[in-house]
């Protein structure tokens, strides 16, 4: 899951399914049902998509883009496809190709410093970052809170590391405003670097965006303005960020500073297309996908290994019970999510000139939670169409249909830009970024009902979204 700046939702709707049918007093279709639930409980019987994540973790590991590790993950998820049935396509798309090397940080210099000790930080480069000097270098630390704060002290941050020490709001996460909570925290690890590389800054830091103090450094993309040369950029474990903190409130803090990334060429990757051919309407596509690509300190399993898996299960469930739609169900594992979006480019390019045919798309990319019903970036006349989604899920507990306006999903942003209804499981993610980005994104972090809950919610949306006699309307772009 890559950075998506969301201070707060505009426009939600929530309903749930006797909401619903208050909304909309028609009865929705016996047999519909009857076949929804049928996928709802092979959705949750299934271990098919379990065991393809153990090996997508456990035998891979960590996928970020241009890696082996990426590589290996489309074979393995394009091969699984053809095995089901599908028809499979990889859909070239050239990704950047970034590569950490070492990081280490210390503090030299504060007061009360005993001699001859110095206090080890535990950091992570960012994306996008470049290298110190090979040997590293030193120099005196600067802490702001904000981009306001940065302002007011533009004229001592050259040649000084700057240190940005915005806290990820875990109330807000614990209120089922997780996404907020890391869009408002965010916008520091994506914007920060470049904000103080262009007032002269030796490097950056920006304090982890995380909702847990396990003294984890959280990795994630960073962005540079055009034609702007990148400076050293990490992020600090919450809790050396706050012993810097304290220790400049008492006296001038000086850090020594390692960090040896390299940006190589970019790299040849791959979206992995299957599509689940329709019936009488098969040149419609109905989109459900996740990411293939994860950041490289962990194994991914969280992020987005549950979420493009999860897509997968989809056709599997499909598969064993020999349904078809009217559309076809087109299973997108993407490229390059964490650092690019190169994936999700080329894919909306290679049917901008038919966006007709594109009924909606789906993403999952929020985590392990239970889902808890769907995310709905649809017109508010679309909303009771929904209601049997809710009704078929209501044994799993996924009964909330959330309507939003603006993107749910990074992928399939540019499609729902163009109007496409957009979709994405609603998941509880109060622990979400507890370990996002971070070494300890791992299979153990997933629950294996809670999983099948999110295929479940997958399974039904996409079948009765490719089902409907016609597709949803088109949706306004959000003011």
């Amino acid at each position: 899951m890559r950075l998506s700046i969301v201070a707060a939702i505009a426009g939600v709707t929530v309903l749930s399914g006797s909401c619903m049918a208050a909304a909309d007093e028609r009865q929705t279709d016996p047999a519909t049902l009857a076949t929804l639930a049928r996928i709802r409980s092979a959705a949750t019987s299934s271990d098919w998509a379990w065991r393809q994540l153990e090996r997508l973790t456990d035998g891979i590991g960590p996928r970020l883009s241009g890696s082996p590790g990426q590589a290996a993950a489309i074979t393995q998820v394009a091969d699984a496809m053809r095995a089901l049935g599908a028809h499979v396509t990889l859909q070239p798309a050239k990704v950047p190709h970034w590569v950490r090397g070492e990081e280490r940080a210390e503090l030299t210099r504060y007061a009360g410093r005993p001699e001859g000790i110095t206090q080890h930080l535990h950091l992570t480069a960012l994306g996008g970052s470049s290298a110190t000097p090979p040997a590293g270098f030193e120099a005196a630390v600067i802490v702001v809170r904000d981009f306001d704060d940065l302002k007011a002290h533009s004229g001592e941050v050259r040649g000084k590391i700057v240190l940005f020490d915005s806290r990820f709001d875990q109330r807000l996460a614990d209120n089922g405003q997780a996404g907020a909570a890391y869009g408002q925290a965010g916008q520091y690890r994506f914007r920060g670097p470049s904000e103080a590389a262009a007032l002269g800054a030796a490097a950056a830091l920006v304090r982890s965006i995380g909702g847990a103090d396990y003294r984890l450094p959280h990795t994630g993309l960073t962005q540079w303005k055009d034609h702007q040369s990148p400076i050293p950029a990490a992020a600090l474990a919450a809790e050396d960020a706050d012993m810097v903190v304290r220790l400049t409130a008492a006296g001038p803090v000086s850090m020594r500073l390692l960090l040896t990334p390299r940006t190589l060429p970019d790299a040849d990757s791959y979206n992995v297309i299957a599509d689940w051919p329709g019936t009488d309407r098969a040149d419609e596509y109905v989109v459900v996908s996740g990411h293939l690509d994860s950041w490289d300190l962990g194994t991914g399993a969280t992020d987005d290994g549950v979420g493009v898996l999860g897509a997968a299960g989809v056709i599997q469930v499909l598969q064993q019970l020999n349904l078809h739609a009217r559309r076809t169900i087109r299973f997108i594992g993407w490229t390059n999510e964490e650092n690019g979006s190169r994936g999700a480019k080329a894919y909306f390019d290679s049917v901008r000139a038919a966006l007709s045919t594109q009924c909606a798309a789906i993403e999952s990319d929020e985590g392990a939670g239970r889902s808890l019903g769907v995310i709905a970036a649809v017109t508010k006349d679309s909303l009771p169409t929904l209601q049997a989604v809710a009704e078929a899920l209501a044994p799993v507990g996924a009964t909330v249909i959330e309507r939003r306006e603006g993107e749910v999903g990074a992928d399939i942003e540019p499609l729902q830009t163009a109007g496409v209804p957009g979709f994405a499981p609603l998941v509880d993610a109060r622990h979400y970024f507890d370990y996002h980005h971070t070494a300890a994104d791992t299979l153990d972090k997933v629950d294996p009902a809670n999983f099948s809950s999110q295929i479940a919610t997958l399974a039904v949306l996409a079948y009765y979204l490719a089902d409907l006699p016609e597709c949803l309307p088109r949706v306004p772009p959000a003011r």
